[in-house]
């Protein structure tokens, strides 16, 4: 970590400062698409593990996000 002699610590302060004012709304409208975001993967994920749905639909979702393929429960036949 560097430091900062201490004659021009007000002005890193200073900069600082403006750099949080100018950023800070920035930053909060990152984080509310990031939760949208997190809330629509959660949706796609809740579908990929529902085994209501169709199994192939299901495996394709999986595989076109990168997401891990949904285990099939063993049917009575199979088990």
């Amino acid at each position: 970590m560097t430091t900062t002699p201490d004659a021009e610590q007000p002005y890193v302060d200073t900069l600082t400062s403006q750099l949080c004012c100018r950023h800070a709304p920035l930053l909060a409208t990152a984080e509310d698409d990031n939760a949208v975001l997190r809330s629509r993967l959660a949706l796609a994920v809740a579908f990929i593990h529902d085994p209501t749905y169709d199994r192939d639909a299901r495996n394709a979702l999986a595989q076109h996000l990168g997401l891990p393929e949904p285990a099939h429960p063993k049917s009575p036949e199979t088990a």
